[in-house]
């Protein structure tokens, strides 16, 4: 096993919905964290996928050292945790090191619009109120990411960034998870039959039609 998809879209962009759209589909999949119950790697189980991706990434240049024997794809590669802050999606170096190490690694990034975006990070958990505004993120330093404007300015940046990175790479496709046609893109992306898509992991009372996580 080897990981062939990476997503690079940023916290409540339907992460979760992708993640589990790919387990049904036959896929190991790593959503935030390094699961005991796919692992008996000493020191692997319970650890953050993004803090994997660095380790290998500074161990030898290739950050799927660590992951390749465990999963097919990972679709939350972020920490905001404490003082812990890390987004490989944000990193030209490691997104650079991921397409050297792979070249037919498959991107996705799973996308909304970013005002409904920063909208949910806001009543997710404290991450706009406090977490963002206390990270040191790329893009978002300390300080920034508690008002709307910013996040927004911060959610849209990311994107456009990856569209400058990969152009019209056919191995990278942005992901409207709210689209009617989102399964048949995800499905014609990857090659592979997807017997789910839905929604997961929504905020508390927000508006089903729009809130995707």
């Amino acid at each position: 096993m080897v990981v062939k998809l990476v997503n690079l879209g940023l916290p409540k962009t339907g992460t979760t919905t992708l993640a589990h759209a790919l387990v049904r589909a036959g896929w190991t999949v790593a959503d935030h964290k390094v699961r005991r119950v796919h692992t008996r790697e000493p020191g692997l189980g319970g650890t953050f996928i993004g803090r994997q991706l660095y380790n290998g990434y500074f161990a030898c240049g290739n950050p799927f050292l660590h992951l390749d024997p465990v999963y097919d794809a990972l679709t939350e590669i972020s920490v905001l945790n404490g003082d812990t802050s890390v987004w490989p999606q944000c990193d030209y170096p490691l997104l650079k090191a991921m397409r050297l190490q792979r070249p037919d690694m498959l991107f996705v990034a799973t996308w909304r619009p970013a005002a409904e975006t920063s909208d949910s990070m806001r009543r997710w958990n404290t991450m706009g109120t406090d977490r963002l505004p206390m990270g040191n993120i790329p893009g978002l330093p300390k300080g920034y990411g508690g008002e709307d404007a910013e996040r927004i300015r911060w959610i849209a940046g990311h994107y456009d960034m990856l569209r400058d990175l990969f152009g019209d790479d056919p191995r990278y496709i942005e992901l409207p998870v709210g689209a009617a046609d989102a399964r048949e893109r995800l499905s014609a992306h990857i090659g592979i039959a997807l017997p789910w898509w839905g929604r997961l992991n929504a905020n508390p009372n927000a508006n089903p039609a729009e809130d995707v996580a």
